[in-house]
């Protein structure tokens, strides 16, 4: 079977190495590329978090470029409170990394697009900044896109503010651009990632596999349920991106539907709501296909069973 062609935008993020992982291991992924965003940490930050989780799987010879230091309009705000100072808080990740590109993350995106045979899926799992750049700069490579995944909004309540979920509130404007650019499109929003709980059984289930891979996934997980309890009152942490990276994967682990969905730009308590019309009541053509259920259980196969296989099973 020839392997999907992607390309990672990410802001690692304790569940973005969950992705980074999962893109990185699965050889039904042919993964060019990983670009970072600000979001969950500055950019700096978010960088060399995507370097470091890159070593730890062992991957080399993958390009990897920073990209957007801001939003679209407005000031960065990060999620300190969930992530830490580093953004990976938790388990001690030092050690040798890989280069990394010269390039900016839109100029990496272009290059790779532009050079490939044939058309290349795009997985976001942080603010849509890159990507919303990528297509206003860059609009001729539109047919060289197969399809954007990414994760952020919700058909339902926020994370970040009451309506409004991170990643589409750190960037509203960049996923404006991202959702009315005519490309297929999946969402996968919180209402689908909040059943993806990493429980005291999963962080076992990590921990058991005695590797340093598993350890780095259990101790991840160990702090940012600490963070989801403290400040969202949370039992077992939702892990949100790699569900975006499951989806490409295997599209039967999420049911979608689809449906317009637009961005609130303008409201006072609802910038960065997705507006997602689930039942034809705006008359408008859908332009998304958005995550409604998730398979729980094939998921948290699928991503355990990849971490396990990680090409560099050393004992700790």
């Amino acid at each position: 079977m020839t392997p999907t062609q992607v390309i990672l935008d990410c802001d690692p993020g304790h569940d973005d190495a969950l992705a980074l992982l999962l893109a990185a291991g699965d050889p039904r992924l042919r993964l060019l590329g990983v670009t970072t965003v600000a979001g969950n940490q500055t950019l700096d930050k978010t960088t060399r978090n995507a370097l470091r989780i890159l070593a730890l799987a062992g991957v080399t010879g993958v390009p990897v470029a920073a990209g957007c230091d801001r939003p679209l309009t407005g000031e960065l705000t990060v999620a300190e409170d969930i992530h830490g100072e580093s953004g990976l808080d938790g388990p001690d990740l030092d050690g040798p990394v890989g280069e990394l590109s010269g390039r900016h993350a839109v100029d990496l995106m272009h290059r790779l697009l532009v050079d490939s045979a044939e058309p290349v899926t795009l997985i976001a799992t942080g603010p849509l900044t890159n990507v919303a750049t990528l297509l206003t700069r860059h609009p001729e490579v539109l047919p060289q896109v197969r399809r954007i995944v990414f994760m952020g909004g919700s058909t339902d309540r926020g994370n970040t503010t009451p309506y409004g979920e991170f990643n589409i509130v750190t960037d509203p404007e960049a996923a404006d651009v991202v959702l009315r650019s005519g490309l297929p499109i999946t969402m996968i929003g919180l209402n689908v990632t909040h059943q993806a709980l990493a429980t005291t059984s999963v962080i076992a289930e990590f921990r058991a596999m005695n590797t340093r891979p598993g350890t780095i996934c259990a101790e991840l997980m160990t702090f940012f349920a600490a963070t989801y309890l403290r400040v969202f009152g949370f039992e077992h942490p939702p892990v949100h991106d790699p569900i975006a990276v499951a989806a490409v994967l295997d599209p039967s682990i999420v049911h979608t539907v689809p449906a317009p969905v637009t961005v609130e730009l303008t409201g006072t308590h609802t910038r960065g709501a997705t507006v997602v019309d689930l039942h034809a009541r705006t008359g408008l053509p859908p332009n998304a296909d958005v995550a409604v259920a998730l398979d729980v259980p094939a998921f948290w196969n699928l991503l355990l069973t990849t971490v396990r296989q990680l090409p560099i099973p050393t004992p700790i």
